[in-house]
């Protein structure tokens, strides 16, 4: 599971995110970038030592300076069982990527034309 998979699919849930200085801040995820920057909504912000509180209908975070992010374990399993739906839709074939296989294309004639053997 890739953090910023995780991200998107935390939109419009509550989450805590907490600073490298020590301020959390308590909101909805609006949105979210490739740098991890953050737009929350309906945020409470506490500061450092705990003791002052703000409340702002929306603040942006900067992605460098998150130190950890607290998300709810129901996004945690929409992201997993998405992973596993994902997994499921392959299978079969010759694996994944490359010219596996044998097939009769320009560079791999089916084996004919080389070697023992007559072919057709």
């Amino acid at each position: 599971m890739l953090p910023l998979s995780l991200l998107k699919t935390a939109q419009s849930h509550p989450m805590l995110v907490e600073l490298k200085n020590g301020e959390t801040y308590n909101g909805h995820l609006v949105n979210c970038d490739n740098f991890m920057n953050i737009n929350l909504r309906e945020v409470i912000c506490t500061s450092k030592d705990g003791d002052r509180f703000w409340k702002m209908p929306e603040c942006y975070l900067r992605g460098n300076m998150i130190k950890y992010l607290r998300i709810p374990d129901e996004v945690i399993d929409m992201v997993k069982e998405e992973a596993i739906n994902r997994n499921r839709g392959r299978g079969g074939g010759f694996g994944g990527r490359g010219r596996g296989g044998r097939g009769r294309g320009q560079f791999n004639r089916g084996g004919y034309g080389r070697g023992r053997g007559g072919g057709k």
